[in-house]
């Protein structure tokens, strides 16, 4: 199983982003991860769809867009317009997640859908043979920083207990805390999509923070 590693630009120098971008990219980063913040469903401010356009240019990595704000339909068409390739929704954000699952994958986006530590995974059991990327958050959504909660290592592994049982290609993704001494954890306990912020944006040496943590998952 491949590891694909999506540093967050939660932790980047937003004053000169388009380099900040450029030297993931080189540094062997998968995809970039764009944390959109409301201020209301999660603490603190990001990023919008004029961000995610503005950076489209600069960069060829997919643009993994993570959306922390109450009723993400509304605004489902600017993301993807402004070239979001993976769209992930939380389920305690959504009423109806059939249909906007439905609606992302119809505007050209991937699906992928989120939960919160402490959201039972029962909550999007139903719905994983339609998403393409199912996201454990490790610690509670809105600032990079955050430690790594190990106690929720069970939880990853039942995800991808679930996942399996589906036959279906489903990426399992973990946000949170993620450095190279929790990567190899979440990884053997069955993630293949690593979020990583400050390990990565805040490392003296990109390129050298994306290989250690690529090597710290191999067996």
């Amino acid at each position: 199983m491949k590891i694909k590693i999506s540093p967050s630009i939660l932790s980047a120098d937003l004053g000169c982003l388009a380099n900040e971008i450029r030297k993931v990219e080189e540094g062997g980063a998968d995809y970039l991860h764009i944390d959109v913040i409301d201020g209301v469903f999660a603490p603190n401010i990001s990023f919008g769809p004029p961000l995610i356009k503005s950076i489209r240019k600069y960069s060829a990595l997919v643009f993994d867009v993570h959306l922390m704000i109450v009723d993400p339909e509304r605004y489902l068409d600017e993301f993807v317009e402004a070239g979001s390739d993976i769209i992930t929704v939380h389920i305690e954000a959504l009423k109806d997640p059939s249909r906007i699952i439905s609606r992302i994958r119809g505007a050209g986006a991937k699906p992928s859908i989120s939960l919160k530590p402490a959201t039972s995974l029962s909550t999007v059991k139903e719905f994983l043979d339609e998403i393409d990327m199912l996201l454990v958050m490790t610690v509670d959504p809105g600032f990079s920083g955050q430690s790594f909660k190990r106690d929720i290592l069970p939880k990853i592994r039942e995800a991808r207990r679930m996942i399996d049982q589906l036959n279906r290609e489903i990426d399992l993704q973990v946000d949170g805390g993620i450095n190279k001494e929790s990567a190899p954890l979440v990884v053997e306990a069955g993630a293949n999509v690593l979020v990583a912020a400050s390990a990565i944006f805040g490392a003296p040496d990109v390129e050298k923070a994306i290989r250690e943590m690529r090597e710290s998952c191999s067996p």
